[in-house]
Parts: structure tokens; C-alpha cells; sequence
């Protein structure tokens, strides 16, 4: 007789397992501790074999019969399914293991050994909150490129199309990545080039004009905050490195007797170390900044703990203090400030000045150029430079800026 959920449910357990047949080879098997589990057993090439159903009452009476006779279709056609079962257990595990996510997270960890560690999180943190919550549980080969732009659409909505872009770029990689290594055939995110809004191209402000430059330098010696933002301040336009790289300047990697700065290679953005050369205008602040400072690790540690640097606004919020807005100078401007001066107004070899703001340079023979590539000019170079700031501080004589001849 088939079974009757009642009979199930009031079937008390024995000494030794109870068979409770339903038909058809599936039974559930009453265990001595009171589990109730459903078994079909069937013969495929002369041999006796058992699937597992299912326990009760998570899988009821109806649903264990449809289970057992899907199986019985699939042994009608030739097919073992127990064999099945472990394919598909097989498959979705592959699946699993091929989704968007796994392999951006692999990517990332591949790649982040060549970013600095803010870029990294940046990325990672984008990933996290605009893809994963959508695609990243996604077999990486089945994402369409209609799937892409519906994800990234979203963050194009809240306004922010140039994260959107970054986003979608980092996809791209992904891709690529997943197709390099065997997991995907093709990347779906180029077919997107143009599908999303144009970036609006803004600048980083700058203050390049001399005469400008003369007031901000003045402005930077009558500061009233903090002597190591102060210091910060003034060394930012003799060193023009990238803000967090000033921010994160130690000790150690300073040698004031030789008048150089050693960044590694850990800190710089395109992961190669950096050598700056230091005018005795540079050497003269950090001697005062080291009486403060120089027993820690950091040249300009937090004001809130001195075993971490100082915030990545420190700078920024010194110069809006001091009148500066945000469509006048930035962090970031100092960079922009030397790069323009230096070659239209004192006219130093655009190599020189590439190098020392740690770009990408080549040489003849497309060569990186090393770290003490042109030294003695870059030297030169910048003592020329502090000497110059010092003449536009006190309103001396302002040479005019000229574009050079090609």
C-alpha cells in the first residue's frame, strides 16, 4: 500500500531501521533516533544502487514521489541518476566557482600587487557596492552586455558618471582576465564603448600664474594652524609629489646630509621608487619639522595619533582656511603649478620635469628611465626651482610665462 503522511507521522522508531515502502522503489527509512530519510532504489547495468530523496518533513510525501519519478524518466532513457546528480553537483559547484565575483576578487588580488594600497581599496570598494549586489553571484561567462550597463546605470543615476566609468572599465578587466584564463570566451563590456554619458573633463585647480603663486607662498608663511601642517604646507610646492605621498613621507626614507628623499616603490602610484632631490630651501623645514617630529615614523603624523600619518584633507583644509577655494587650488595643484613654471617660465627639458613627477618617461630606445635617471640636472632643476618660489615670495623681478619653440 503507498504511504499515508498520517502513517509517517505516527510511526515510532524501533531498535533497527524501519523500511516504509511507498512504490516504485522509494521508501523512507525510520532511523532508531528518530530521522526519517527517503530512499529510491533502483538497478542500472546489473547493479543495485540507492539515492538519497530527501529527509521528512522538509521533503514531504508529494515532493519525494516527484523526485523519484523524474528519476525513473531519466533510468526509461538510459540515464543513471545518480550519476546526474553528481554532474549537476558538479556543474553548479563550476558555476560557483566561475562567478563574477570569485574571479574579480582573484583579478584584484593579482593586480593590487602593483597599485598602491589606496587605489586598490578604491577599487575593491566600488566592486563591492555597485557590482557584487547584482552580478556578482553571475556565472562570468553568461553575463550579457545589456547586464553590465543596467548595473552601472545605477550608479550613473545617483549622479556620479565618472565612477560609472571607472566601474565599467574595471568590468572590462575582469573580462579580460576571465578570458585569459579560461573562463569566459569573449567580454561583452566592449560592446558598451558610448553607452554611457560623457565624462565632463575638469581640471584640478591650480594656481600658475607667478604673480599668484607669490601671494599663496606668502600666505603659506603667515598660516596659524599647526606647525607640521605649516611645514606640509611649505614643502608642498618645493617637492610637488602627490598629496599622499607627502602626507606619508617617514623619517627613514629621508637623508638630509645627501639632500634626498627615497619614496619606495610601495607608496608610488605607478609602483617604481622615487628619488627627490631636496633644495636646502626643503632641507631647511624638515631640520625644523624633525625637532617636533623626528623621533616617530611619520614626518607628519596625525594630530589625533602619532603612529598614523596626518588626513588626507589636512593640506586642503589649510589652504580653504587661508582663503583658497576650490576652484582655485588644490592638493593636487602643486603639481600642476611646477609642471606649467617650469617649462614655460624657467625652461626646464620636459623629460626633466616628467621624471621628477614620477611619470612614465622612456628613453631613446623606449627604456623606462631608473630613479637617478638625470639626477644631477633634476638637482639642478630643483634648486633652480626653490630659488625662483623664494624671489616670487618677496615680489621680486616675475619672468614672464613663454610657450618654448618647438
Amino acid at each position: 500500500m503507498p504511504l499515508a503522511d498520517t502513517a509517517i507521522r505516527s510511526a515510532k522508531p524501533g531498535a533497527k531501521p524501519i523500511k516504509m515502502a511507498d512504490g516504485g522503489g522509494l521508501y523512507l527509512l525510520l532511523n532508531p533516533n528518530g530521522s526519517r530519510w527517503w530512499r529510491f532504489d533502483y538497478r542500472f547495468d546489473g547493479k543495485r544502487k540507492t539515492l538519497s530523496m530527501g529527509t521528512y518533513p522538509d521533503t514531504g510525501l508529494k515532493d519525494a514521489r516527484e523526485k523519484r519519478d523524474t528519476a525513473r524518466k531519466l533510468l526509461a532513457a538510459g540515464v543513471d541518476p545518480g550519476q546526474q546528480r553528481k554532474a549537476a553537483k558538479s556543474a553548479g559547484e563550476e558555476r560557483a566557482a566561475n562567478s563574477f565575483e570569485v574571479i574579480a576578487r582573484e583579478w584584484h588580488a593579482k593586480q593590487s600587487a602593483t597599485w598602491v594600497e589606496l587605489h586598490a581599496s578604491r577599487i575593491m570598494l566600488r566592486m563591492e557596492n555597485d557590482i557584487f549586489p547584482w552580478l556578482g553571484s553571475r556565472p562570468i561567462a553568461d553575463i550579457a552586455a545589456k547586464e553590465f550597463l543596467a548595473t552601472v546605470n545605477r550608479i550613473v543615476d545617483r549622479g556620479a558618471v565618472e565612477s560609472a566609468h571607472r566601474v565599467l572599465q574595471n568590468c572590462g578587466q575582469v573580462m579580460r582576465y576571465a578570458i585569459a584564463t579560461g573562463r569566459a570566451e569573449r567580454n561583452p563590456v566592449a560592446d558598451l564603448k558610448g553607452a554611457l554619458p560623457p565624462v565632463k573633463q575638469t581640471h584640478l585647480a591650480a594656481i600658475t600664474d607667478p604673480h599668484a603663486i607669490g601671494g599663496l607662498l606668502r600666505a603659506m608663511d603667515a598660516y596659524q594652524g599647526s606647525l607640521v601642517t605649516k611645514c606640509a604646507l611649505k614643502l608642498a610646492p618645493l617637492l610637488f609629489v602627490r598629496p599622499g605621498e607627502l602626507r606619508q613621507a617617514e623619517w627613514a626614507e629621508f637623508d638630509l646630509d645627501t639632500a634626498q628623499w627615497n619614496i619606495p616603490a610601495e607608496k608610488m602610484k605607478m609602483r617604481e621608487p622615487h628619488l627627490v632631490p631636496l633644495a636646502p630651501q626643503a632641507v631647511e623645514i624638515l631640520r625644523e619639522l624633525q625637532a617636533l617630529t623626528g623621533r616617530g615614523r611619520y614626518v607628519f603624523p596625525s594630530a589625533r595619533s602619532p603612529q598614523r600619518p596626518m588626513s588626507n584633507n589636512a593640506v586642503l583644509s589649510a589652504l580653504r582656511r587661508m582663503g583658497y577655494g576650490t576652484g582655485e587650488m588644490s592638493g593636487h595643484g602643486f603639481r600642476a603649478m611646477a609642471r606649467t613654471v617650469l617649462d614655460e617660465v624657467l625652461h626646464f627639458r620636459p623629460d626633466y620635469i616628467e621624471h621628477q613627477l614620477a611619470h612614465a618617461v622612456k628613453d631613446p630606445n623606449g627604456r623606462a628611465y631608473n630613479r637617478t635617471a638625470h639626477l644631477a640636472e633634476r638637482r639642478n632643476m630643483m634648486a633652480a626651482w626653490a630659488d625662483y618660489l623664494d624671489t616670487l615670495k618677496v615680489g621680486g623681478n616675475v619672468l614672464p610665462m613663454t610657450r618654448k619653440a618647438s
